[in-house]
């Protein structure tokens, strides 16, 4: 009979939080290096690159791959036969794990959890508590598996109860494209069908624990209806021509999860939850001997990519630049930003937005300069910023107009497309909208040579920062004419692929 002790579980958390925010699982390594290899969109290739070249800085600067650590979720598999040495709870334990992992002063994580979230949305500064799902099984040993789930790709979660005579396949394919590049693809797709509503979701989050293993999956053929659907949504998603980042091409999902489950006569419910390219997952065992242990894995599991990430991109001096140059660039055209950006996002905009509407004066002049939708983890040691890569642009849209309209600002960067509201308020304005690869946090923060809070400093990691940038890589996503690269990529690559029909405008 196995006996947990309070501290071996509270520190294994903890260490576990702290492995995953800095390692990638190698079957996503290898899955994404063959991603790679197959890859024949530049644009798409250059982002998947970015993100593996990300990935081994990451692992060899032992600091997180993406500025967004995630919520924190914990399975727990207990045996019926544990017994524990213990006087919190289960989920206080977590939680003090969790808390341990996110505020380490040699890697510190970025607190993203917020109470009252429907109100005053505060940070809990510690990113808990965390989600905790547990189940009794028979045995003596304690499964755990531990998940940081991004908010970009959680936020494109689906959920719909269908007829039980719908198609799951034509649902799930109608769902992707409103997803866009949002969730930082590739990436993979976890399904859960059936059950209940509340059972499809877990069911569709759990499954994105299991390894990667479509390739061995195509190889040797479907043994259940399960592993039927996997493949079929696999080749009829991948042939949507998303491709890495939204921007088009070959690989939009490097593997499909599927679970099921028994359901009500009258059901059909279905869930689906991305992951993204920050993928974050780990599984230990705990039996009584001590907190569990994490093997760093060694750099050779990493491919040598020898990429110029400055070949075919043009070099911008933010300190001259004029709405004159910036009107000659066009969609997909990659371009090394250096000088001076301002940062700011959700919280940032709306006070932004009030104070334009009540009149007042702004703290800062948003003359010709360009905004980085980002929210950094804190740096370290000689560190300027913590890992600093884009966040959804989308959630920004509805603050475009007004921004672009009464500040003088000249264009934003984030992460994935604009809707419809942004383009027209880009078009209308003849503003800009560039962006960096969703997934490269480290490597984006290498570019960035100062920093400095200008506003709102009581906001955090969403203040208003000034950013000294060097040869800061970005893409055109919507120029000064409206022309947007994440409709014209995947349309061009759903051509070309040729297996769904492309509808004309």
């Amino acid at each position: 009979m196995a006996t947990i002790k309070q501290e071996d579980f509270i520190q294994s958390i903890a260490d576990g939080f702290q492995f995953i925010s800095i390692y990638h699982p190698l079957d996503f390594i290898k899955a994404m290096g063959e991603a790679y290899e197959r890859e024949e969109s530049p644009a798409a290739k250059n982002a998947i690159a970015q993100i593996l070249i990300n990935s081994r800085m990451a692992a060899e600067g032992h600091r997180p791959m993406c500025q967004d650590t995630g919520a924190a979720v914990v399975f727990l598999k207990i045996g019926m036969d544990v017994r524990w040495d213990a006087k919190m709870s289960i989920q206080d334990m977590v939680n003090e794990g969790v808390r341990r992992a996110y505020t380490d002063k040699d890697n510190p994580l970025r607190a993203s959890m917020l109470a009252d979230p429907a109100g005053s949305r505060r940070n809990t500064r510690d990113n808990t508590p965390a989600m905790v799902y547990m189940e009794v099984v028979p045995g003596d040993k304690l499964a755990v598996s531990l998940a940081a789930k991004g908010g970009g790709s959680e936020n494109k979660a689906r959920f719909a109860i269908l007829n039980p005579s719908d198609s799951v396949v034509d649902w799930v394919l109608e769902q992707v494209p409103t997803m866009g590049g949002d969730w930082c693809p590739p990436g993979m797709l976890g399904i859960g069908i059936g059950g209940t509503a509340e059972k499809a979701m877990m069911l569709a989050k759990e499954s994105l624990l299991a390894p990667l293993d479509m390739q061995q999956l195509k190889a040797r053929g479907p043994k259940s209806r399960a592993e039927e659907l996997r493949l079929e949504i696999f080749e009829k998603v991948n042939a949507l021509g998303i491709g890495a980042q939204g921007l088009g091409g070959l690989t939009t999902v490097l593997d499909i999860k599927v679970l099921d489950y028994p359901t009500h006569a009258t059901s059909l419910p279905v869930a689906v939850i991305p992951n993204c390219a920050a993928t974050r997952h780990v599984e230990f065992h705990l039996d009584g001997s001590g907190p569990a242990r994490f093997e760093a894995p060694g750099l050779e599991h990493w491919p040598k990519l020898a990429v110029d990430l400055a070949s075919g991109a043009k070099r911008v001096n933010l300190e001259t630049l004029t709405r004159a140059e910036a009107s000659t660039w066009k969609a997909g055209e990659r371009l090394l930003l250096t000088g001076k950006i301002l940062t700011g996002r959700d919280a940032a905009h709306k006070r932004l937005a009030d104070l334009i509407a009540k009149g007042e004066k702004l703290p800062v002049d948003f003359t010709n300069r360009l905004i980085y939708y980002v929210g950094p983890v804190d740096a370290v040691r000689d560190e300027v910023v913590g890992p600093a890569g884009p966040t959804t642009s989308r959630r920004m849209d509805k603050f475009m107009d007004v921004m672009l309209g009464k500040t003088g600002l000249l264009g934003s960067i984030g992460k994935s497309e604009r809707g419809a509201q942004a383009v027209e308020a880009i078009k209308r304005h003849q503003g800009l909208h560039l962006i960096a690869v969703g997934g490269a946090a480290y490597l984006v923060s290498k570019s960035i040579r100062a920093s400095r809070v200008l506003a709102f400093q009581e906001l955090g990691m969403e203040a208003i920062h000034e950013f000294e940038v060097k040869d800061m890589p970005v893409t055109v996503a919507v120029d000064t004419s409206g022309n947007a690269v994440h409709e014209s990529g995947p349309r061009e690559w759903r051509a070309r692929i040729g297996k769904i029909p492309v509808v004309r405008a």
